[in-house]
């Protein structure tokens, strides 16, 4: 399978919202990735659910809501109203994570698990199999732009081992920090979806820059 790539919302340029959301609208990005945060499960706020619907408005592209929030299951129903297709949860916030993935499930949307950096991978063993997609989380969770962590090649490689093991559909998702430097590793390491916040919105031409990471 070809990687995904997903640009990241949340290093667009706010003031020209439009103009962002169809620069990506005519590249060859597969996905628009919202982070959803609520400055208590980390340590910042980004957009709610005005700013999702005004994207999903001119959106051609699946929407992909990564939810860093606390009690995601209040809100399920919302963002499957709002047209996201792909939902990702953290394990570290949802206390009964099966019956949050089986609602998201339910509601029409694919499932995910984010991790944070610290999470073992391991710890999903008994539930991968329940989710579409895996969110490993390479930089700690909260704001853009930070340093890749290194040991999440490690990670990723072991989650793949895992899933192909079982014979899983479950693609790996990676979010933070990912450049085209080392982007063409943690697609080697076994990553399908490669999530880009200012890798691309800070370069001088995005589509450039996108069709770049897609042939990788």
């Amino acid at each position: 399978m070809a990687t995904m790539i997903a640009p990241s919302m949340l290093s667009a340029d706010f003031g020209n919202l439009e103009r962002d959301i169809e620069m990506i609208n005519k590249s060859k990005a597969h996905l628009f990735h919202l982070d959803i945060m609520d400055g208590v499960f980390v340590p910042n706020i980004s957009y709610g659910f005005p700013v999702i619907s005004a994207i999903a408005k001119k959106a051609k592209k699946p929407m992909d809501a990564h939810l860093m929030i606390v009690d995601p299951d209040r809100y399920l129903e919302n963002f499957a109203v709002a047209g996201v297709e792909y939902l990702s949860v953290h394990y570290e916030a949802c206390t009964h994570l099966h019956r949050t993935l089986q609602r998201i499930k339910s509601l029409g949307m694919k499932a995910g698990i984010a991790l944070n950096p610290h999470t073992p991978v391991e710890n999903i063993t008994d539930i991968l199999d329940q989710a579409h997609f895996v969110l490993l989380m390479s930089v700690n969770p909260g704001f853009g732009g930070q340093s890749f962590i290194e040991h999440t090649y490690n990670k990723i490689a072991r989650l793949r081992k895992m899933i192909d093991s079982r014979n899983l559909d479950t693609l790996i998702e990676v979010d933070g920090g990912v450049s085209q430097k080392n982007a063409p590793l943690l697609v080697e390491s076994g990553a399908d979806i490669l999530v880009a916040g200012n890798a691309v919105f800070s370069t001088a031409d995005p589509l450039k820059t996108i069709e770049e990471f897609c042939r990788v």
